[in-house]
């Protein structure tokens, strides 16, 4: 299938400043901007509108220059492959630091690809940078345009440039896999991150928006559903999507903390539309504190991640089990109403434990997470596959279950049935009567509980109103929420004090006004109470 937009990618040595750039050309804070050489990692992608005109832009990490990251060979396959399936690249270089060996290097492998090539010389804001510049223009690729990444300088002219070289190409063709699964992965595909010079809060947050911006919120069928990948480090998150993907597409080692981006790629699977997001993991927040602003922006951007996904995909490791950082993690996800699988990763290591492990092992598992037992648990292993397609299934399962709806009537016949064996009881202890019920919305599902003079159930109660509930009708996977509120509006008293009256009638109606026994002396009818009879 071919492509929607010409793909433009961003190339350049360690710290030349090319997640600037790529947060500048997208008006965004997506890629994670520190002065670490070799902070991106993954191939970060996003669409970029100017002038009218639109394209995909791929943001990747240094090559062939000094970088402390230990996974750099890793990076540096990955940009070669983005050089490969680019159809115009952005050669950007620091005019700062003037030519070095690691320009020439880069400049080598992309005459190599005979990609047409437009050549940044990035911080020439610098009166230095400017006087240096020139030296660059020997690398033989024109035209070369002086920019500013960080303070927007020059760009405007780059990116008519990028607008007016991408309208001429036809966008590559995508090979898509079918396989036995009948997992496809789907050849437009972004990608996330952080953003520029800011605090955490502020580069989470505009990531946030640009994921809520990228989500339909109508629930149609077309709707993207966004899925989370969340767990601690090395848990195997990046080699589950990889699987689910039938890609390399996230880079994977032994390395706890190799995912610093929050990266999403949308995957279509038997015509539903899932954005799959890969999160850095989250460790606890003394040691993320000490392991110093990277980190922390990471894990800002997980949490972020989690906020804004429809379903979380909890990853633990099965050699080590559910640990308690899981549960705060799955605790985060289970207060903002989010549809939660638990998915047991390295399945395939615990094959020799015997019989009855899978048994001892879900038990420890809900023991551990005990608030989750809602949550649907899969054993699977995204090293060999095994059972892998399963979790395409069951995510399909719960985005039904955190949309569905019940009928108000349905509702009310079955809160009926089940009050009127287990009435709920008020703190006053006050008897409590549930006039009716009704969902009032969806993901997560909410139902309100009208009373008499109630306005909290005990929380036993509310346990168990929810699972009478899910057995009822439903609701895998996602978390239920019950409010309650107390009618007491004129309406409500006077249809409550109705019994009351015509019993209070009976006794003081027409049948006293003729004095019956029942007949009180003074009351409005104008009764009076018989007279005694005189003793003889």
């Amino acid at each position: 299938m071919p492509r929607n937009l010409p793909a433009v990618v961003l190339i350049g040595r360690p710290n030349v400043g090319k997640s600037t750039l790529f947060n500048r050309l997208t008006r965004s804070r997506r890629s994670i901007v520190t002065p670490i050489p070799g902070t991106t990692r993954d191939v970060i992608a996003q669409r970029v509108e100017w002038q009218g005109a639109h394209f995909e832009l791929t943001d990747t990490g240094g090559m062939f220059g000094a970088s402390q990251d230990p996974l750099h060979a890793l990076v540096l396959d990955r940009g070669r492959r983005a050089i490969t399936d680019a159809d115009l690249l952005v050669f950007v270089v620091d005019g700062r630091e003037g030519l070095v060996s690691g320009d020439e290097e880069i400049a080598r492998a992309l005459r190599a690809a005979d990609t047409p090539v437009l050549l940044a010389i990035n911080k020439t804001d610098d009166h230095r940078a400017r006087a240096g510049a020139m030296e660059f223009y020997q690398l033989g690729f024109e035209p070369a345009f002086e920019i500013s990444a960080e303070h927007g300088e020059g760009v405007g002219d780059l990116l008519d440039a990028i607008v007016e070289r991408a309208g001429r190409f036809v966008p590559r063709e995508t090979v898509h896999l079918d396989d036995a699964d009948g997992v496809s992965p789907n050849d437009n595909s972004d990608s996330d991150a952080l953003g520029p010079h800011a605090s955490p809060a502020d580069v989470a947050q505009g990531a946030a928006g640009e994921r809520r911006g990228d989500r339909s919120a109508t629930g149609d069928a077309d709707a993207e559903a966004s899925i989370a990948i969340i767990g601690r480090p090395n848990a195997g998150k990046s080699s589950l999507v990889n699987r689910l993907l039938r890609e390399e597409r996230m880079i994977v080692s032994e390395m706890p903390g190799t995912t610093r981006d929050a990266v999403d790629t949308l995957l279509t699977w038997h015509r539903r539309k899932f954005r799959i997001v890969d999160t850095a993991g989250i460790r606890r927040p003394g040691r993320v504190a000490r392991s110093g602003p990277l980190e922390s922006v990471s894990v800002l951007l997980s949490r972020r991640s989690i906020e804004t996904a429809d379903i979380v995909v909890l990853v633990v490791d099965a050699a080590a089990g559910a640990t308690d950082q899981d549960a705060t993690i799955a605790g985060e996800a289970d207060r903002l109403g989010k549809g939660i699988i638990i998915a047991a990763n390295k399945w395939d290591l615990m094959k020799d434990r015997g019989q009855d492990f899978v048994k001892e092992f879900d038990e420890a598992l809900r023991r551990q997470l005990k608030f989750l037992d809602y949550a649907p648990v899969l054993h699977l292993s995204a090293q060999t596959g095994e059972r892998a397609s399963k979790l395409l299934e069951m995510i399909d399962k719960v985005s039904a279950s955190r949309r569905q709806r019940v009928k108000t009537g349905d509702l009310n016949r079955f809160v009926e049935a089940i009050t009127a064996a287990h009435p709920p009881a008020s703190p006053g202890h006050r008897h409590v009567r549930v006039l009716y019920a009704a969902q009032t919305s969806v993901a997560p599902p909410t139902f309100v509980f009208f009373t008499n003079v109630a306005t909290s159930f005990h929380f036993s109660y509310v346990r168990f109103l929810e699972n009478r509930i899910r057995d009822e009708f439903g609701f895998m996977g996602t978390p239920i929420r019950i409010q309650v509120r107390a009618r007491r509006n004129k309406e409500a008293e006077t249809a409550a004090e109705q019994p009351a009256r015509r019993r209070s009638k009976t006794s003081t109606g027409a049948g006293a006004r003729k004095g019956s026994p029942g007949g009180v002396k003074g009351t409005r009818s104008g009764a009076t109470r018989p007279r005694k009879k005189k003793r003889p």
